[in-house]
């Protein structure tokens, strides 16, 4: 079923509410979950927030066309919507982002009117928990025009049936450029995306959830790895979110042909990612 909404819902009372009902979740594969999509017609992009979001992840500002990423914020709110609600199996409180894909089908404008629309794909066993799929649709003319599916983690004791081999061995991609990253990142980002999860804003808050520092959003590696290295005009992507980043911090960006990847001084790969034209 169709709900259809005539704002984006406010992000702190949906983060509050999340957190207050974790507890009570009992995540598992085969739960239930909502089978609702949320839809949000008519929308316009704020540019003052939008040149606010290229600034902090490295874009290009001035430009008409609306960077690769944008339209995961423009759809956070209703997802947030989503994975607080009582009906989500997930508790909000602790899920990880693991993995996003972004497919953009023809350039989009800042300028222009989009329709919004976010759904629950279904949930399925990790090695570590249950893992959830969270689909974002952006329609101009009533044509799909930009989609995303991001996997998000509850991690709980499993039975190991679904347990992964060892990852292959990674060899680094060629060195390209060196980032010294800000210990303010988090909160940049988080006031132009709205995603103002406790632990990307401040060291004490990252500690309470086990974190030695800040941590650097998901969503702001990819974007800063995709300001750099540049897309097509119909173009999928793939990123699996390795290891947190720590702030404030330095990071390598490694890039060859399609692939790109983020990695700490010590090797440790944070983020993976490849650009496929479509």
């Amino acid at each position: 079923m169709s709900v259809v909404l005539t704002q984006p819902p406010a992000l702190a009372p949906l983060l509050a509410r999340g957190a207050l009902r974790s507890p009570f979740k009992r995540p598992r594969p085969d739960a239930d979950f909502p089978r609702d999509r949320l839809v949000l017609p008519a929308q316009r992009i704020d540019l003052a927030r939008l040149a606010r979001y290229e600034r902090v992840c490295g874009f290009a500002t001035g430009d008409d066309a609306l960077p690769l990423t944008y339209p995961q914020v423009l759809g956070f709110p209703l997802a947030m919507r989503l994975m607080s609600d009582r009906a989500f199996p997930l508790p909000l409180l602790g899920l990880v982002h693991t993995s996003v894909e972004l497919t953009r089908h023809r350039a989009l404008t800042a300028t222009g009117e989009y329709e919004l629309a976010v759904h629950l794909a279904g949930l399925a066993p990790h090695r570590r928990g249950t893992e959830a799929c969270v689909v974002t649709e952006v329609r101009a003319g009533g044509e799909v025009v930009w989609e995303s599916r991001s996997t998000y983690l509850a991690r709980h004791r499993t039975s190991g049936a679904a347990a992964a081999g060892r990852r292959p061995e990674h060899r680094p991609l060629p060195a390209l450029a060196e980032w010294r990253l800000a210990a303010d990142i988090g909160r940049r980002y988080g006031t132009a995306s709205g995603d103002r999860n406790p632990i990307h804003l401040h060291p004490l808050t990252a500690r309470l959830f086990g974190f030695p520092r800040t941590v650097a959003h998901g969503m702001w590696t990819v974007a800063r790895c995709l300001a750099a290295h540049g897309s097509p005009e119909a173009v999928r992507v793939r990123a699996e979110f390795r290891a947190p980043v720590l702030l404030p911090g330095t990071v390598t960006y490694g890039a060859d042909g399609g692939r790109f990847e983020l990695r700490g001084g010590d090797g440790r790969i944070h983020l993976t990612g490849a650009v496929y034209p479509t």
